[in-house]
């Protein structure tokens, strides 16, 4: 067999252009939900590389778009449906564009999007697209004149002071997040292997004030110790590259490196943060599906967003 039946019909889905069927919103002035899907496909890509990731939020889309029709449904993740009665549900607002020789321009526009989402008492959900792209996101939450904890879930620290000459791509976003006054806090989990950064990085990361929790770690001890690190009532933005997940359920990633963590420890990272504060903000980024595996990222990666979904109508339900 060369063609691979057809599924969604199996689960009564219709087309949908929308993450999981949620209603559309184009028009950023007027939202009103308990968050917000908002595909951002490139930000500040390497010349090297240039923006690898750019597919990702339509691929993201495409993988859950079976379940369309189910999204009422008992989800045993959230011991629920994703968006319970009285609960406001989520939006999605469609890609951003990007122009591929500006990206100071491309950086305003994430900026000024995901303010607008903000102002409208919305959580952002920014989906990448490279990791590059939190950087603007955390920026704008400057304007709100409160202060945020940073919780990064990611194989990597992201701590280069510049990298192939540029100091806004995704080898520095935590660097540039600790340069920013608002950020009071960084929480970084599921760093492992090799990455970007030296050992001085390393360094400058722990003298700033930076905790880790790597891979190992969290493997070996849970991860309440995460939890103990953060102040209770704190605004939290989350800040997930999905290469923290093990390859062998999200493969479609740049960088792919065994020990990862699993789905159920990342969903619980995500429960435990809005259960110990509030998430302000998350975003999801470095998924590329041109290395997917069977769609087997696409599909991890569609569940946690959906599943965080919930999580986010519930807090936004008291």
């Amino acid at each position: 067999m060369t063609n691979k039946p057809d599924i969604a019909a199996l689960f009564g889905a219709t087309d949908t252009s929308t993450f999981l069927g949620v209603e559309a919103c184009e028009d950023l002035q007027n939202l009103d939900a308990s968050s917000a899907f908002i595909g951002v496909p490139c930000a500040t890509p390497y010349g090297a590389v240039g923006a690898y990731c750019q597919n990702a939020p339509k691929a993201l889309r495409d993988a859950i778009g079976s379940l369309s029709a189910n999204i009422d449904r008992h989800n045993f993740d959230l011991g629920g449906p994703i968006f319970p009665k009285g609960c406001k549900p989520a939006v999605d607002c469609g890609d951003l564009g990007w122009d591929d020789k500006d990206f100071a321009a491309t950086r305003a526009l994430i900026r000024r999007s995901v303010g607008q989402i903000i102002n409208r008492g919305a959580v952002p959900i920014v989906v990448g697209g490279d990791d590059s792209i939190p950087i603007p996101m955390l920026d704008a939450l400057a304007d709100t004149g409160e202060t945020y904890t940073i919780l990064q879930i990611d194989a990597h620290i992201d701590w280069r002071r510049d990298h192939m000459g540029e100091t806004l791509g995704l080898s520095s976003t935590m660097r540039r997040a600790s340069e920013m006054a608002h950020i009071t806090q960084i929480i970084q989990v599921g760093a492992r292997g090799i990455g970007s950064a030296h050992s001085d990085d390393y360094q400058d990361a722990l003298d700033w004030g930076a905790a880790f929790f790597p891979a190992y770690d969290i493997h070996s001890a849970g991860i309440q110790p995460v939890f103990d690190q953060i102040e209770d009532g704190a605004n939290i933005v989350i800040c997930l590259d999905v290469d923290a997940l093990d390859p062998s359920i999200v493969p479609g990633v740049i960088g792919r490196a065994p020990g990862g963590l699993s789905y159920f420890q990342t969903l619980d990272l995500i429960k435990g943060a809005a259960n110990k504060g509030r998430i302000a903000a998350i975003d999801f980024v470095e998924f590329m599906p041109e290395a997917d595996i069977d769609g087997l990222g696409a599909l991890t990666v569609s569940r946690l967003i959906a599943a965080t979904m919930g999580i986010l109508a519930r807090q936004a339900a008291g």
